[in-house]
């Protein structure tokens, strides 16, 4: 990875339009404590505060280190974690930029460690307003062409907005581990989202993910079809785990090849 200047921390705010989804349920102290860490160990990229729904949440931004940018990738972690973590989300944010692309790693709302998979259902709604916090902040910086790139329950987020809040400025989704969580509100499923979503989707994971399952997959594929999605693509990689442990190169290859292809204009 090339070598790149640490920038100095920076704090913008924005206002956004898009209504209340769901009462505020994260746990904003572990936020706050996630964020304290991240900031005093950030080596690559700036802290950004955002702002959605009245709650100032953290982001990391890194600019592309090549000549030419070929957009912005927003980065969705998975379950109760942050911005910068090691496993998938870290590569991508760091990685991403030497094949031309910013990143925008975004704070998801999250639980106490105690937290079971069924009680993360008010929090897919309630990451809506981040992500397009996130968009905002992109187009400020005049960046049109732009993706979101998930990890596990990261990815039902992503999905969710996707599927009820489109934004014509985000071409393509990339879902690294796709979460399988069946939550009892049907519209927070991912192949319910998944039935919405027709612009290119890039469903990548590992076959020794124990999450992925063949009926799993089978019924986002059949979602897909729903949906009249005809830029759905699956890939899942030999050797790899939920976490893509020992293989960040293996992850960001494969995403940085199926972006050049489906997401740069």
């Amino acid at each position: 990875m090339n070598a790149r200047r640490v920038f100095p921390i920076g704090f913008v705010l924005l206002a956004l339009v898009l209504p209340a989804t769901a009462a505020t349920t994260s746990d904003y102290a572990k936020e706050k404590r996630w964020a304290s860490q991240v900031v005093d160990n950030l080596f690559v990229g700036q802290a950004v505060y955002l702002q959605a729904e009245n709650h100032k949440f953290l982001s990391i931004f890194a600019e592309p280190t090549t000549s030419k940018a070929k957009g912005a990738v927003i980065i969705l972690h998975g379950k109760g974690v942050h911005p910068n973590w090691t496993d998938v989300v870290y590569p991508l944010r760091t990685q991403l930029p030497d094949h031309g692309w910013y990143t925008l790693s975004l704070q998801m709302p999250v639980l106490p460690n105690t937290a079971k998979d069924a009680e993360y259902s008010p929090l897919v709604p309630e990451a809506a307003p981040r992500i397009a916090a996130g968009v905002a902040y992109l187009k400020s910086k005049g960046i049109k062409n732009i993706v979101l790139a998930c990890h596990s329950l990261g990815c039902t987020m992503g999905a969710y907005y996707l599927a009820h809040d489109p934004s014509p400025d985000v071409h393509a989704f990339v879902a690294v581990g796709m979460s399988v969580i069946p939550f009892k509100e049907k519209s927070r499923v991912v192949t319910s989202s998944l039935e919405k979503i027709t612009i290119p989707v890039f469903d990548f994971g590992g076959l020794q993910d124990s999450e992925q399952t063949p009926a799993a997959q089978k019924a986002r594929m059949d979602a897909a079809k729903k949906a009249g999605n005809k830029h759905y693509t699956h890939k899942w990689i030999k050797g790899a785990n939920h976490f893509f442990t020992g293989m960040d190169d293996t992850l960001v290859k494969n995403v940085s090849d199926w972006l050049d292809k489906n997401a740069v204009k």
